[in-house]
């Protein structure tokens, strides 16, 4: 069985064993898990929650799903519940990084482990077992230079950013910025949350049109579905997207290749949803008291226009 680290891609499913931890050891089909989700802002969350849901069915693991609907509260009930009904283990995507330290003490102090999945939080080490998911900063990283590519560096940028506070906002801006320090002839003249939300992206768009209009030459969204938003709002506004105003975003969901197909947008970097396998494989070793990587990193990759036509096929999501 491989290390937790090294398993590469999580859209196979985990190799059905069962750690040993004396005679009670937890199995799949005896395992507990709750699981507090953001919501369904976007198709890469819907594609998270399936993969959750369709994983523990598989499996025959008890799944305890809570939707938040963007609440940060709504998951704190949601955490301090499954504290209340003894599940094995605890899972949660946060919906932003603060205000966790008191209820991760609660787990922590009930026993029970708690996974964090795609999405950081701003607590100390000992309060979570593991983190399963994506490096953002990387993603910001790429997304630049995948920019500067586009732009010869030069050119003004506008950035559609996610949910404010939240660990892929602040993680892909740093790495973006991080990355525009090389590039002196790229410049930000604008920024704004559009809350990962394809409606709220192109409202956006269109506010940084009436501002900034031609003399935009790329956008960054930090997810797929802003980028889509954004698409429409140049199309209204006269412009060509993918042409006129060159496009980066993130997530790599079908509807972005369809939209590299068709020209309209350039580049998306890849953030696998697909976490269910590798997040009941940890849930099961940490209920069995078995040790886990603290960081389970998802591969990932860059897609272009070039490619899109062949890719789209292989997608799941």
């Amino acid at each position: 069985m491989c290390q937790l680290s090294a398993c590469g891609s999580s859209t196979q499913g985990p190799e059905l064993v069962t750690v040993t931890s004396g005679a009670h050891a937890k199995t799949y089909d005896t395992l507990v898990v709750g699981f507090a989700q953001i919501g369904a802002e976007s198709e890469w969350r819907s594609a998270n929650t399936r993969s959750i849901q369709d994983t523990a069915r598989s499996l025959g693991v008890e799944l305890k799903f809570s939707d938040a609907q963007q609440e940060q509260e709504n998951q704190i009930k949601a955490i301090r519940s499954f504290i209340a009904q003894r599940v094995d283990v605890i899972g949660i995507s946060p919906v932003v990084e603060s205000g966790w330290d008191a209820v991760f003490a609660e787990a922590k102090a009930a026993g029970i482990p708690l996974i964090l999945l795609d999405r950081h939080a701003n607590v100390p080490d000992d309060l979570f077992s593991a983190f399963i998911g994506s490096d953002f900063v990387q993603e910001g990283e790429r997304a630049c230079k995948e920019v500067a590519r586009l732009l010869n560096d030069q050119g003004r940028i506008v950035v559609l950013e996610g949910t404010d506070g939240s660990a892929p906002t602040i993680d892909r801006r740093a790495g973006f910025q991080q990355c525009l320090k090389q590039h002196n002839g790229l410049q930000v003249i604008a920024q704004q949350s559009g809350e990962f939300i394809r409606a709220r992206g192109k409202e956006v768009m269109k506010g940084f049109l009436r501002e900034h209009g031609p003399q935009i030459n790329a956008l960054f969204a930090q997810n797929d579905d802003m980028a889509l938003g954004a698409i429409e709002a140049i199309e209204e506004y006269g412009l060509k997207p993918g042409v006129d105003i060159k496009i980066v975003s993130v997530d790599a969901v079908r509807a972005a290749f369809e939209a590299m197909i068709a020209g309209k947008l350039n580049v998306t970097i890849e953030c696998n949803p697909l976490l269910g396998p590798q997040f009941f494989e940890t849930a099961l070793k940490l209920a069995n008291g078995a040790p886990v990587e603290k960081w389970v990193k998802s591969e990932e990759d860059i897609f272009r226009q070039d490619t899109a036509a062949q890719e789209l096929p292989t997608r799941q999501y």
